[in-house]
């Protein structure tokens, strides 16, 4: 029986340990803070249940157009009416997560998988050492998984200390709504929280240093994305850098490169993440790490280290806990001899959690606009969708990006509400290499929002053919 130690219970880890006993190995999980990792118990669990109270409330604001009232006859201001309790809200945000990771820790021991509480570190290329608050455990396994996940960055001037200075993960100690919150970072995580605690009530500004909001992501999707924070009255500062953060009383000063200075009452850092990767042994196991402390893997989660695995944020790869808990699944197949395929990442979606939603797939707009031959595309405006007007949503739209003569679907981008939903017809398609004709003729049901998918596809229907090169 092939003996596998696993460092990290993070998506990376608990999935590949599933695999790992399903393939019949012996399967040890080290795990430090709760399994689930960052994912379930600060990440992505925690701060899609604070957006999805926040996407009530959106829903709430910009229902007066449906008919909806609030109060007396006249009176149509759902913010006078509906507010939101915070406390009561981060309450169900914990309590959410923690029964998460009890579920993910059943399932673990109800597969056969020991699960060890401490810290593991390689002691050099064949043996992991787990520190526990008891003793000390050494194995001497076949394969190693390392999947130690990633921690908040932070600036050198701007250190948290978890009242009014705060990273993403130290948020759900809030009692009450910011007065006004300061938000620093404007990639996917800061457009996140301004986006939702935007909607919860408070007065939020974000400080992006550039020049808009979202850089890697899509322009177009970008610009929606400031018309609707401009419209709902959240102050973006571009092309503003923050220098330090500083406690002042009961609220926090903002000191930006340029001498300007922003008052609040709390800020939250969102300037990206640093790898668990210091401390572990490493580098005395043979293990490359990159410039930025990430750990060099190959597409099937191989490091440079013999029967050393890696898999999550630790390897900077595509920082997405569908990416890690496959890269996972990926090194046990390898490992334990099953049939697998490289981690292809020009397949994999993604989805920014704001107001609306923004999901992605494939090739991105940056890539169509150099790609040789010229890749067509069409882009619809969700006002123009007949679900959309009965529903008032009037900021997004629909992307699709084809080959040309073949007209194979290469890529997508959806900007609405649950657009993370909607995303899913584009991923199948670009996995499947499906063309724009298939997509065009499969059914869609009247009226719908995904119906502009299908519209899309008949658009781009011989559009290919237009950009093959006369002679």
């Amino acid at each position: 029986m092939t003996r596998v130690v696993i460092i990290g219970g993070g998506p990376g880890g608990y999935e590949a340990a599933l695999v790992a006993r399903q393939l019949g190995g012996e399967v040890t999980l080290i795990d430090t803070d709760g399994l689930g990792g960052s994912a379930v118990l600060t990440d992505c669990v925690p701060s899609k249940t604070l957006i999805a109270t926040a996407e009530v409330m959106t829903s709430v604001a910009e229902s007066g157009e449906l008919g909806i009232r609030f109060g007396s006859r006249n009176n149509t201001d759902a913010e006078t009416a509906v507010h939101v309790d915070l406390a009561a809200v981060n309450a169900r945000v914990l309590d959410l997560a923690a029964r998460q990771s009890a579920d993910i820790t059943d399932r673990l021991i109800d597969k056969g998988v020991t699960i060890v509480r401490g810290r593991g570190r390689l002691a050099g290329p064949e043996r992991v050492v787990a520190k526990t608050e008891d003793d000390v455990q050494v194995f001497e396994p076949d394969v190693v998984l390392v999947a130690t996940g990633a921690h908040p960055r932070v600036l050198p001037d701007a250190v948290p200390d978890g009242e009014r200075i705060l990273t993403w993960t130290q948020v759900y100690a809030l009692q009450e709504l910011p007065e006004k919150l300061i938000v620093v970072g404007s990639g996917v995580t800061g457009a996140e929280f301004a986006s939702a605690y935007d909607a919860l009530g408070a007065e939020v500004v974000l400080v992006s240093s550039r020049d808009r909001v979202l850089p890697g992501e899509d322009a177009d999707a970008a610009q929606v994305l400031e018309d609707v924070f401009a419209r709902r009255g959240l102050t973006v500062l571009g092309k503003s850098r923050a220098e330090s953060v500083v406690r002042d009383g009961d609220g926090v000063v903002v000191r930006l490169t340029d001498g300007r200075e922003i008052t609040g009452s709390h800020c939250l850092l969102a300037v990206g993440s640093i790898p668990n990767t210091s401390d572990i042994g490493l580098a005395g196991a043979g293990v490359t790490l990159d410039r930025g402390g990430f750990i060099t893997v190959d597409k099937v989660s191989r490091t440079s280290a013999r029967g050393i695995y890696a898999a999550g944020d630790c390897t900077g790869v595509m920082m997405l806990a569908s990416v890690a808990a496959m890269q996972g699944r990926i090194a046990m197949w390898h490992a334990l001899g099953d049939a697998v395929s490289p981690l292809d990442l020009k397949v994999v979606s993604g989805n920014v959690f704001t107001a609306p939603e923004i999901a992605t797939v494939g090739m991105s707009q940056a890539q169509a606009d150099v790609a040789m031959p010229k890749v067509a595309t069409v882009q619809l405006p969700l006002q123009g969708n007949p679900r959309a007007k009965m529903q008032g949503l009037r900021d997004g739209f629909v992307k699709v990006f084809c080959l040309p003569v073949t007209g194979i679907v290469v890529g997508g981008v959806v900007v609405a509400p649950r657009a993370s939903e909607l995303i899913y017809p584009l991923t199948i398609a670009v996995s499947e290499r499906l063309t724009v004709d298939q997509v065009a003729h499969s059914f869609t049901i009247y009226p719908s929002v995904s119906g502009s998918l299908a519209e899309a596809a008949r658009q781009l229907h011989l559009h290919g053919a237009d950009l093959v090169p006369k002679e």
